[in-house]
């Protein structure tokens, strides 16, 4: 019986190479593709794939935010990470959300497939290359813990949007991002945004490399 997968990502190159991965891959069928959250849970809801490779950073959203409430809907569903930005953070946020497997956009493509295959069988367990390692690292580091909203600022605040902006996109009054924003400062021990992203990308909560085009 093959397995469906839906492809969610707002880069339409990258969902044809995923697409075309899984083709190659025996007991596979990709049965839709989506690049906004909106497009996704329609496509979920009436395609009821067996997987779902959902990319982190979206154009409505954060890809954790929909794997968190498609956790909650569904417990059979597999739910597969992928990203540009590896870091310790974003493998535990991706965790902590429900996510049943976390992948690098950097790795092979069948490192996804490995991934999507494990989804489907064992959905509400976690799997991920660097799982280990970072583990022991936040047992032995002082990096701060941030909630998942705090994430979502800096994630934002990184791609260089102001106080306004990150407020709309994540539906909040501009008073409470600016309280969100001042506790990320705090824990990155900093004065602005540009010492927050320098402090951020040598912790290994973002990534120091712009996002693709």
């Amino acid at each position: 019986m093959s397995t469906s997968v839906l492809l969610v990502d707002d880069h339409e190159l990258i969902r044809h190479g995923l697409a075309m991965a899984f083709a190659r891959e025996a007991g596979f069928t990709v049965v839709g593709e989506a690049a906004t959250i909106a497009d996704a849970q329609t496509m979920i809801s009436t395609l009821q794939p067996d997987v779902a490779v959902v990319d982190l950073r979206l154009p409505d959203g954060s890809g954790l935010d929909l794997v968190r409430s498609l956790r909650k809907e569904r417990n059979d569903l597999g739910l597969v990470v992928l990203t540009m930005y590896a870091g310790d953070e974003q493998i535990f946020a991706a965790m902590d959300a429900g996510a049943s497997a976390f992948v690098g956009k950097d790795s092979p493509s069948g490192e996804v497939i490995a991934a999507a295959r494990h989804a489907a069988v064992a959905p509400r367990s976690f799997t991920c290359a660097g799982l280990p390692e970072a583990m022991m690292r936040r047992l032995s580091s002082s990096t701060p813990r941030l909630s998942d909203r705090e994430r979502q600022v800096l994630d934002l605040l990184a791609d260089g949007l102001g106080v306004a902006t990150i407020a709309a996109n994540l539906y909040i009054s501009e008073s409470t991002a600016k309280t969100h924003i001042a506790k990320v400062y705090e824990k990155l021990g900093a004065g602005n945004r540009a010492q927050a992203l320098v402090s951020a990308m040598r912790m290994g909560l973002i990534d120091a490399s712009p996002p693709p085009q």
